[in-house]
């Protein structure tokens, strides 16, 4: 079990990686085509994607079938579909809110104010399912927390109407996080991230042109960054969470998946060539040992009879 857990933790750095690089790839296909146009054109690439994965494994499984009665398979089925429509949602709502309250706020407060999903996720984990965690894991939350702040937050912190979307932005991707968790346990992850793309682009694509003035042209320009940010970072970005989060705690899942915005200023500074501060080199340290105090093992307590 133990080696799951840290095969989970990997895949969900990893993720983390892949999503932090993947913001310079989006800050410059925004110089060209609309946020929600982007998030439906990548998001239909990611889902052909995961779909093409998915053939390829029905096609292995084919060969060797999963040992279920007709009566677990069936319910292994519809966990995978609701699930896959469930997180869609979730994923789809918390983007959008996202992407409008960035309007009106700067993108290091909606960064640190995303990221609280992962002080938001045990709590909810708590209220909803009983779910405690140990005391190393909420101090290591509670240092994340810090981290984020030095990271994102430069010009003081008042709270504003964007700041408002983006906290409802949090909850959401909290309630993703823990949907994710839940269905990865009864469904198959590659076809509930199949699913979920699906759902996230064609939500997208209607929102789009009913809002934004979606054009050949544009998609065309934003190409290397709509190919990248859709086959590597929705596609095989969002698989990995699922498959991740099948074997890591909720908790530690989103605090690992939180490191996308340390990767960010990292990605910025490699790709972009950007500066990083001293505050925000404290900040990456910070997480980086927040992450490193919620993988030390705690021994279960003996209750003496």
């Amino acid at each position: 079990m133990q080696k799951k857990n840290a095969l989970g933790s990997i895949i969900l750095t990893l993720t983390a990686v892949i999503w932090g690089t993947s913001f310079a790839f989006q800050r410059v296909g925004m110089e060209s085509i609309e946020p929600i146009t982007f998030t439906a054109a990548r998001m239909l690439l990611a889902s052909l994607a995961i779909w093409l994965t998915v053939f390829f494994i029905g096609r292995r499984e084919g060969k060797n079938p999963p040992k279920r009665s007709p009566e677990e398979e069936t319910q292994y089925r519809k966990n995978t579909i609701i699930g896959g429509i469930c997180c869609g949602i979730f994923l789809t709502a918390a983007s959008l809110f996202q992407q409008i309250g960035m309007t009106t706020t700067t993108a290091g407060k909606a960064g640190f104010i995303t990221a609280l999903y992962m002080l938001l996720v045990p709590i909810f984990n708590f209220i909803l399912f009983r779910k405690k965690n140990t005391v190393l894991v909420w101090v290591g939350v509670l240092i994340g927390v810090v981290g984020m702040y030095l990271l994102c937050v430069k010009d003081g912190f008042m709270l504003t109407h964007g700041d408002t979307l983006v906290c409802i932005c949090a909850v959401l991707f909290s309630g993703h996080i823990l949907c994710c968790d839940y269905f990865t346990k009864y469904g198959d992850p590659i076809r509930i991230a199949a699913i979920q793309a699906t759902m996230v682009c064609l939500i997208s694509a209607a929102i789009a042109f009913f809002a934004e003035d979606p054009t050949w042209e544009k998609i065309t320009s934003a190409a290397i960054p709509i190919l990248y940010c859709g086959v590597v970072s929705a596609g095989a970005g969002y698989t990995m969470q699922l498959i991740g989060q099948k074997y890591t705690d909720p908790t530690i899942a989103s605090l690992l998946m939180s490191l996308e915005s340390v990767f960010a200023v990292i990605g910025g500074a490699v790709i972009l060539h950007e500066r990083m501060s001293g505050r925000e080199v404290l900040g990456c340290a910070i997480m980086f040992a927040a992450i490193l105090l919620v993988q030390i093992p705690v021994k279960p307590k003996n209750n003496a009879a």
